[in-house]
């Protein structure tokens, strides 16, 4: 466990930025705490500083997991972000999409989202911007990049990709041996 190298915070907040802007501030400075993120087994965690007391004490070699773990680096050192962090993306969120209650199965099985699925998209996102995936009553249900921006949405056909997806809920079941 050891804090992020310059590069390694660059690809995490410019990734989190996608989704949440310059609120990552109010990530790092909450009111119950100040947080931070570390770096362990190419894995990166958010955890307050008081865990990171507690976990200083713990052998590296006999450390599994310490709070939440936010994404991992590829064997390229590019950041890619895990599902575990969505409930803290869902409330910073600054562009976001929501889902029919029809379309949520198949955005949970992995699908990208359809025009036809379509419920709301956020006023003026942009095309590849990150976004939060919500159901009609406002429940994260994963994240992903548009494919389209808001007004382009509004004049596509029904069975054009609007979102793709990149992380939901489902990969609770669907991976359960693998995610950590």
């Amino acid at each position: 466990m050891r804090p992020l190298t310059e590069a390694e915070t660059r690809a995490v907040f410019e990734k989190l930025g996608r989704y949440i802007g310059e609120n990552i501030q109010l990530l790092v400075d909450r009111p119950d705490g100040t947080y931070c993120f570390r770096l362990h087994r190419d894995r990166v965690y958010y955890l307050s500083e008081k865990l990171l007391k507690v976990a200083a004490s713990v052998p590296r070699d006999s450390l599994v997991s310490l709070g939440t773990c936010f994404g991992k680096f590829t064997k390229t050192q590019k950041f890619r972000l895990s599902v575990t962090a969505l409930d803290f993306l869902a409330p910073y969120a600054k562009y976001k999409v929501w889902v029919k209650p029809g379309s949520e199965q198949s955005f949970l099985y992995g699908n990208h989202v359809l025009k036809s699925g379509l419920g709301r998209i956020t006023e003026n996102t942009a095309q590849y911007q990150g976004v939060v995936v919500f159901s009609m009553a406002d429940v994260p249900l994963g994240f992903g990049v548009a494919a389209k921006s808001t007004q382009e949405c509004r004049k596509v056909d029904p069975m054009a990709i609007v979102v793709f997806h990149q992380a939901d809920v489902g990969e609770y079941v669907r991976n359960e041996d693998t995610l950590t």
